[in-house]
């Protein structure tokens, strides 16, 4: 088998979907994206493709490592995204071929279902209690959403108010039937996180993620050191050379990585070993689509650290698509009391609706994530 051909798709909400045919008619599909900036990260994947047109899909090491090491200049955000979803694409082809969902190429099921939570709150925590209350219906007992607005690098005592009053109204709804994590979403510096976590602890959140941003990864283990609560990171973190550093420092207790951006599945099977190795759990970072959160839920089956699946169902940056909306066996992905069923279909096991994608690739939006500022005019973290 080889590969012939490379073609992406611009897609609602903030979208870029890869398909990697081969000779032999088996397709393979990739999300390889970073929000806000696809029309970059589809030029890499088109530059890469002169490494793997005319090659044996078959050879994902091969393939990935001539992709990383073969121009020089490796790592970061666009290029890692690049490679991310071509090895999507490569798993998925590999799989189709043999006829077996990846799991199974990969040693098989650690689990059978994988426990996943939803997005309340938006981008400035809003109406929490209303939505978690309406995803409580549907079976969901787990949830996360951003834990501040904008935020000073040393800012008002009101503000830290505001922030943990949305945490106590939900612990005040809903006491010990429900569990959640607190996004900081790099919005919050060192000084500020180290009050917010203090005042957070009473509240018991799963976890707080991205208490700072990873530029300042050092004070993770300061961080750790001063709260009871459980530290997340890693979405903004794209091999396990950067995730090396982090583990043996120490301070998180729960990694994020993201199939999409930190090299695939390929990268991130390493990355979640590394972690199990230190002890630390995994929770894959997925605001995405359909096809990275079939690469996440492959890793999630075959990990035993794994512990939590983000998902975008109904995520507030789903604007004129939502998760599914391109996907044509929707029942695999049925949510039973928030879990996920291991996904049956060979490959990556997604099948996604091509005429559908086609459609939306002729007008796609041109996302870009807001520009905050704060009240003095300076630039915000978003």
């Amino acid at each position: 088998m080889k590969i012939t051909r490379l073609v992406t798709y611009h897609a609602a909400p903030r979208w870029l979907f890869l398909k990697i045919e081969t000779d032999e008619g088996i397709v393979g599909w990739g999300e390889p994206v970073i929000e806000g900036r696809a029309r970059t990260v589809d030029a890499a994947v088109h530059e890469l493709s002169a490494y793997l047109i005319g090659k044996d899909p078959a050879r994902i090491n091969d393939l990935w490592q001539t992709m990383y090491r073969g121009g020089f200049y490796r790592g970061g955000a666009i290029l890692m995204s690049a490679i991310a979803g071509i090895d999507q694409a490569l798993w998925d082809i590999k799989g189709k071929a043999l006829g077996v969902p990846v799991y199974q190429l990969l040693g098989g099921l650690v689990r059978d279902r994988m426990k996943t939570y939803r997005w309340v709150g938006g981008d400035r925590p809003a109406d929490l209690v209303e939505q978690v209350h309406r995803y409580r219906a549907l079976g969901f007992d787990t949830f996360k959403f951003n834990g501040t607005e904008e935020m000073q690098l040393l800012d008002s005592p009101r503000r830290v108010d505001a922030a943990i009053a949305k945490v106590a109204a939900l612990r005040d709804a809903f006491g010990d039937s429900i569990d959640f994590g607190v996004d900081f979403h790099g919005r919050v510096g060192a000084p500020m996180a180290r009050v917010l976590l203090k005042e957070l602890e009473p509240y018991r959140p799963l976890f707080v993620e991205e208490p700072v941003l990873p530029e300042q990864a050092e004070y993770y283990p300061r961080l750790a050191a001063a709260t009871s609560i459980p530290l997340a990171a890693g979405e903004r973190m794209y091999s396990r050379f950067e995730f090396k550093q982090v583990l043996a420092n120490g301070g998180l207790s729960l990694l994020q990585p993201d199939l999409s951006h930190a090299g695939g599945l390929t990268e991130c099977l390493k990355i979640a070993a590394m972690a199990e190795a230190y002890d630390v759990a995994l929770a894959p970072h997925c605001p995405l689509g359909p096809v990275a959160l079939a690469a996440c839920l492959q890793l999630d089956f075959v990990s035993h650290n794994a512990v939590l699946q983000e998902q975008s169902i109904g995520i507030h940056y789903n604007q004129g698509a939502d998760l599914l909306d391109y996907v044509l066996n929707k029942d695999d992905f049925h949510c039973d009391h928030g879990s996920i069923a291991a996904l049956p279909k060979p490959g990556l096991g997604v099948e996604i609706d091509e005429e559908r994608l086609r459609h939306a690739h002729e007008n796609p939006p041109d996302w870009r994530n807001p520009i905050w500022r704060h009240s003095d005019g300076s630039v915000a973290e978003w």
